[in-house]
């Protein structure tokens, strides 16, 4: 075994394994691993290259794939992966945020023991490199039924802080008509606009759980994304102000892969002024017409179970059910 990138421990003996920070192209052979976990672990997310192409096209100094990324290949096949980034949260942390994956026929040979403990070794140097006054803590995600990885985690002292839920709508016959507050009025909205809406988006989820990257980058990445689609995009409009809306989007990848054809509501908001008028249940109940009339036959969507506006059961009156309860997992590191 070589290590091209440097290893915090000993690398599992097995043969002709090399660990190595990622290139450009490795996206071909990282997504098909990617999509084979989440169907061993019967999570029903899927994702393609050109889409992870995208989101590392852009670098700043919280996530540079050629710095923050690493594949583990055998003989040439890539087998496993890891990454991190970091975030300041709505909670007074500077979190570094990690992921690894381990292809499933693969697991069971300490490959993910010795990517987690590279990672956190990659994300305490981050930590050196950003400097903050805030509290240091580690972060990561796992679906419920990513049992491997869960229990992976709280082997290294990470604990669930918060849970989220997938929900589901399982048809869109009988969609509600939506009623907007007085003088609220669906409108599109323009490319000259587009910034406006993304930050009233991060400026909505300010005083939410967690924390969001909304750097130029970050929105150049959005904007990249195979998926982005403002012809979905709902937004209400007050004047010239935007009051809430939803970003709307299909993923014709994982569509085709369970044979279904659902919409993602990706990020639904209502920005302080304009809460508790009933815009929020207006804006979904519009998404799911919009959906509708693109031949979508049902609607998905993910939310905070602790959301502090009541996302939830604005949700289950709009005829969603959960599906998957996912976790955010964290632990306060040890830097030394």
């Amino acid at each position: 075994m070589r290590t091209d990138a440097g290893a915090a421990t000993a690398a599992p003996p097995l043969p002709d394994l090399v660990l190595r920070p990622y290139r450009p192209g490795d996206e071909q052979a990282i997504v098909p691993m990617w999509n084979r976990g989440f169907e061993q672990d019967g999570v029903p997310w899927r994702t393609d290259p050109a889409e992870l192409a995208n989101w590392f096209a852009q670098a700043n100094d919280k996530f540079d794939p050629a710095r923050d990324v690493f594949v583990v290949e055998s003989d040439g096949e890539l087998v496993a992966t890891a990454d991190a980034e970091w975030v300041d949260t709505t909670d007074g942390l500077r979190e570094f945020r990690m992921g690894c994956n381990v292809d499933p026929a693969w697991r069971g040979r300490g490959i993910g023991t010795w990517l987690q403990t590279h990672i956190e070794g990659h994300a305490a140097h981050l930590a050196q490199l950003f400097p903050s006054e805030r509290r240091v803590g580690f972060g990561s995600w796992a679906a419920e039924r990513e049992t491997g990885r869960i229990a992976l985690l709280e082997r290294f002292g990470f604990a669930r802080a918060r849970s989220f839920y997938d929900m589901v709508r399982p048809t869109l016959d009988e969609v509600a008509e939506p009623v907007l507050p007085e003088g609220i009025r669906f409108a599109p909205v323009g490319d000259d606009q587009m910034k406006q809406l993304w930050d009233a988006d991060i400026e909505a989820f300010e005083d939410h759980w967690g924390g969001f990257d909304g750097s130029d980058e970050n929105y150049e990445r959005w904007k990249g994304d195979p998926k982005f689609d403002p012809s979905l995009f709902v937004v209400a409009w007050d004047g010239d102000e935007i009051a809430g809306g939803v970003v709307n989007e299909i993923n014709a990848t994982e569509n085709a892969a369970f044979n279904r054809q659902r919409g993602w509501l990706r990020s639904v908001y209502v920005r302080r002024p304009w809460r508790r008028r009933g815009l929020g249940l207006a804006v979904v109940l519009r998404s799911l017409q919009v959906f509708r009339d693109r031949g979508m036959t049902s609607a998905g969507l993910g939310v905070d179970a602790d959301n502090p506006t009541g996302a939830v059961g604005v949700y289950q009156r709009a005829g969603f059910d959960v599906e998957l309860t996912s976790f955010a997992l964290r632990k306060t590191p040890d830097l030394g």
